[in-house]
């Protein structure tokens, strides 16, 4: 990889709180080794996407900086704790300001990053500024899935108008996002160069999960 290779950032904030604990972590980490996977086997993902994880429970905590899919190691996710997405939204900005390459007029910069939000419940910090940073600054597309019953998809809303909700926490719902996590990436870094500049294209949400209006 060159020094001025454009990357194509990818953040996940994943929600590891209590509610998380068992079967559900477990597809978590099942998840993401599906998705490395999956993204090392594809050329042009391994040419341009780097990969970051942002756990959130009683606090959040960047276990993965960004990083190329072949120097990606799986994180140790542990289930236990709160939600504090409000914790988590203010860090991925942090990443996204320190981490991400800014174009300059003699370089361009990094691709806008691509954001997925996974989360089982209501947040239990202070989320609303944080939110309404990111919604109005825009520095990455943000895609939120809200996972089970007990998910606010009206607080995902303030944070993204692009929002998915899977019924259930069984592993198969599990592994079906992080599955069109990695559809999503690969579609997203072959159409870096044919369409500078468009509006991301995803593929469709995986049979069972709703687009939420």
């Amino acid at each position: 990889m060159s020094e001025f290779s454009r990357r194509l950032p990818v953040y996940l904030l994943l929600d590891i709180s209590g509610s998380m604990e068992g079967d559900p972590i477990e597809a978590v980490r099942h998840g993401v080794r599906a998705l490395i996977s999956e993204l090392r086997g594809d050329p042009q993902a391994l040419e341009t996407a780097y990969l970051s994880v942002i756990t959130f429970n009683s606090g959040a905590r960047q276990v993965t900086p960004l990083t190329e899919l072949m120097l990606f190691n799986e994180p140790q996710l542990r289930a236990g704790g709160a939600t504090a997405l409000g914790a988590a939204l203010r860090l991925l900005t942090e990443c996204i300001n320190s981490e991400v390459r800014k174009s300059t007029p003699t370089q361009k910069g990094d691709w806008k990053p691509l954001v997925f939000i996974l989360t089982d419940g209501a947040p239990t910090d202070d989320w609303r500024s944080a939110a309404a940073e990111l919604k109005n600054a825009k520095p990455a597309n943000i895609i939120a899935c809200a996972a089970g019953a007990y998910a606010d998809t009206t607080v995902l809303k303030e944070i993204t108008d692009c929002v998915l909700m899977m019924n259930n926490l069984s592993a198969g719902d599990l592994a079906q996002f992080f599955a069109w996590v990695s559809s999503s990436v690969k579609m997203s870094s072959k159409s870096l160069d044919a369409k500078p500049g468009a509006n991301i294209e995803l593929p469709p949400p995986p049979q069972g999960f709703v687009i939420v209006p």
